[in-house]
């Protein structure tokens, strides 16, 4: 069957090469917004004159028949179609005859196309970010439950200093946040219209594009012609949001599958988001972080294909851009179906105190509080890390911790110590004094509990 561009060429082509160019298999999930973008430009071909009223309401009203039967079923897509810009006039024109064909004037698959993907990804950015937000507040949710649960805290996977567990999770809220930021202001870029813009040099016709843009819900329109057909940048910006957020669940990830191995014990998931071994019976596997953890690899494939594919093509459309597609429909898709998955694994995560505490208080991670104590004393703060120092490797060699040392040992490095240290190199009281505005202790995580629930809540 000839295509509806046959003319300079007789529109017949092999059926390998149909099968090679059609997208129609995968931007088929666009007809929404294919069919409310071709309604709006019908409503402005009808009010510009440039045809009459009687025929734009007969489009409009064919569309939405199409609109209806797609959503209901009783339409099927055919895959001898190119794309979905091609189905939708085709059944147009097989339902209304002549008037179907007057639906392109003023517009080319270019714009159409450029159109269709900022509608869809405009949607994914809405369900992305209340997927997100979600998640936030079920994050926020379990740091307020575990807000003084004290654990080790660390630098280069080494126990560093006491922290609690609240704190710890704070930090992987504000990612979220930070997340929720980009996505924000990638669709505020996105949300300038290109229709109108034509195949890449506009149009001869009247037309008011501004209309169209406000009757879609964009912000403005493309200024340049060119550009508007030919940017992908927004696509790109979403996929590299998107890899972001994925980097943020992934390294959350990693955590809980660290904390959920007998070595550390800090945190058990609820079986209903762990499996188990087909041959080993002892054991509960974290495998949807680890899922999470693998499908960042994915996005960020998606992001890099797309920039490769951009990065040589002059201007303006060029058939390489139909690559666009599919992996931003994954991208969207894997980054939904993570935090929809992560989003209950951590609210039924259940964090074990008791190990956490315990952990703690080997390593030494009150040694910076032992150097603090002699500062206060008055020594400067280089000659107390050093004496710190010292006492870690003297309680390593003779195996002791700092809480058990006896205090003649200490005066034996420094004659300031007295009976006070013990006090000083508290877990508790090494977290409780931590009140520096975002801290970790009890107060300052409250703080940004609160500070996060505000955000929640505008």
């Amino acid at each position: 069957m000839a295509k509806m561009w046959a003319g300079r060429t007789s529109g017949v082509t092999d059926s390998i090469a149909d099968d090679f160019n059609s997208s129609l298999r995968f931007d088929h999930r666009m007809y929404r917004q294919d069919i409310t973008g071709s309604m709006a430009h019908a409503a402005m071909l009808g009010e510009q004159g440039i045809i009459s009223r009687q025929e734009a309401d007969r489009l409009i009203g064919g569309l939405e028949g199409i609109l209806r039967d797609l959503d209901s079923g009783a339409l099927d897509f055919d895959p001898s179609c190119e794309d979905i810009h091609m189905f939708v006039e085709q059944v147009l024109t097989e339902r209304l005859g002549d008037v179907g064909k007057k639906l392109h004037t003023a517009r080319s698959r270019n714009d159409q196309v450029a159109l269709d993907i900022r509608l869809y990804l405009r949607q994914e950015i809405d369900e992305i970010s209340a997927l997100t937000r979600e998640l936030l507040k079920t994050v926020v949710d379990k740091a307020e439950e575990y807000k003084d649960a004290i654990m080790p805290g660390y630098t280069h996977l080494q126990r560093a200093q006491p922290v609690t567990f609240g704190h710890y999770l704070m930090a992987y809220a504000m990612m979220l946040q930070r997340d929720l930021g980009r996505l924000a202001d990638c669709r505020r870029r996105m949300n300038l219209s290109p229709i109108g813009c034509c195949a890449l040099a506009g149009t001869t016709y009247p037309t008011d594009r501004e209309m169209e843009a406000a009757a879609l819900g964009f912000d403005g329109v493309c200024l340049n012609s060119m550009d508007g057909v030919s940017d992908r940048d927004f696509a790109l910006e979403l996929l590299s949001a998107l890899s972001v957020e994925m980097m943020h669940l992934s390294r959350f990830s990693e955590e809980i599958i660290l904390w959920c191995s007998w070595e550390f014990g800090f945190v058990e998931l609820s079986d209903a988001f762990t499996t188990g071994s087909s041959i080993m019976p002892q054991k509960k596997n974290a495998d949807m972080a680890e899922l999470v953890r693998g499908k960042t690899g994915r996005v960020y494939g998606e992001l890099m294909a797309l920039l490769t594919t951009m990065k040589g093509l002059p201007l303006a459309y060029n058939k390489d851009m139909q690559e666009d597609k599919e992996g931003l429909f994954d991208g969207c898709d894997t980054v939904k179906m993570c935090l929809r998955v992560f989003t209950g694994m951590v609210a039924t995560l259940r964090a074990r105190r008791e190990n956490m505490l315990a952990a703690a208080q080997k390593g030494f991670i009150n040694a910076t509080d032992l150097a603090d104590y002699l500062v206060g004393k008055g020594l400067p703060f280089r000659s107390a890390y050093k004496i710190s120092g010292e006492l870690v490797a003297w309680c390593i060699a003779h195996g002791q911790v700092l809480e058990t040392l006896p205090l003649e040992v200490y005066r034996e490095h420094c004659e300031l110590f007295d009976e006070g240290l013990y006090e000083a190199i508290d877990l508790r009281r090494c977290v409780a004094l931590r009140t520096s505005q975002g801290g970790t202790s009890v107060s300052s995580v409250e703080a940004q509990i609160a500070s996060m629930r505000q955000f929640l809540n505008e």
